[in-house]
């Protein structure tokens, strides 16, 4: 459970702090407009601080730390690597300029956050809410879990890849290779554009999302997709099991394995029998524009 109050003790007010260590270890601190600068791991193993209006500019800031809550604080781009193995934090109104932050972290809530550097952000977390996030960045998410997460925007591919339990509302995510290996995956109201959509998943579902990708939705266990829009899309659902509802075109459907797929065109549809059993899979579409009759069963 994040938390959100914590109850302080002694104040640190506007100061510049530099050197190695300077607050390790602290416990029940206020930190207020204050300056961490040239030296690593100020905040090391410390717990129930609340920093309000402060700025990290070096390494390493928050390692091993527990019941933090940040509000109104800057993250510079040398404050790299910084906040890892750390429990139950908080961070509301932020710029995060550093990239490789939120390692191995539970109980993680991140509430409008910038994150202009993301690359390699928030890695084998677990607990994870976000809402009015932006990131920019290559690799964000891999490994995480039971993440839910309210009003993000990506630019960066191979995001979330290995991540399990994810609920996202109301996203846009400009991310090639998205939820690659992930599982329990369900993405609701936004907007995704990406080559190769979702590879390797598990418990894929996509509801009321506009989509564009280049062989999208394949090699997938139960991709479920629900009043979707699909743009320029094409060589889709290869060696996945499906059960596809597609508002509009689709502009080229490959070889699923099985279940059903219902759209009002396509382009094309490619089955091939001595790849895939065309019969596990039913075709519920008005018009298709292009069937290959030397594969179609």
């Amino acid at each position: 459970m994040n938390v959100t109050k914590i109850e302080t003790g002694r104040e640190v007010n506007q100061e510049y702090l530099t050197g190695e260590r300077p607050l390790f270890g602290e416990k029940n601190l206020l930190v207020r407009d204050t300056i961490f600068d040239a030296g690593e791991s100020p905040l090391k193993e410390s717990s129930d601080i609340e920093l309000r209006n402060s700025m990290f500019k070096w390494k390493y800031p928050l390692w091993y730390a527990k019941n933090i809550v940040a509000e109104d604080c800057t993250w510079f781009e040398m404050a790299r690597a910084g906040v890892w193995y750390t429990d139950n934090l908080t961070v509301r109104n932020a710029v995060i300029e550093a990239p490789k932050n939120f390692r191995r972290c539970h109980g993680l809530s991140l509430e409008h956050v910038s994150l202009p550097n993301a690359a390699e952000t928030l890695w084998s977390c677990d607990g994870v809410t976000m809402k009015d996030v932006m990131a920019k960045g290559d690799y964000f998410a891999m490994n995480s879990t039971n993440l839910k997460i309210e009003g993000f925007e990506l630019v960066g591919n191979y995001s979330f890849d290995g991540a399990k339990n994810v609920e996202i509302h109301n996203a846009k995510l400009l991310s090639k290779d998205a939820f690659w290996n992930s599982e329990n995956v369900t993405v609701y109201d936004s907007f995704i554009s990406g080559e190769y959509l979702g590879w390797n998943a598990k418990n894929l579902t996509l509801i009321n999302c506009t989509i564009e990708s280049l062989q999208g939705m394949c090699y997938i266990e139960n991709l479920v997709m629900k009043n979707c829009r699909l743009l320029h899309t094409t060589l889709a659902f290869e060696y996945s099991t499906v059960d596809v509802e597609v508002k509009g075109r689709i502009d080229s459907v490959l070889n699923p394995t099985g279940g059903i797929i219902r759209a009002d065109a396509i382009g094309e549809l490619i089955l091939e029998k001595d790849k895939i059993n065309p019969a596990k899979t039913e075709i519920i579409c008005k018009e298709i524009s292009r069937e290959l009759e030397k594969f179609c069963a």
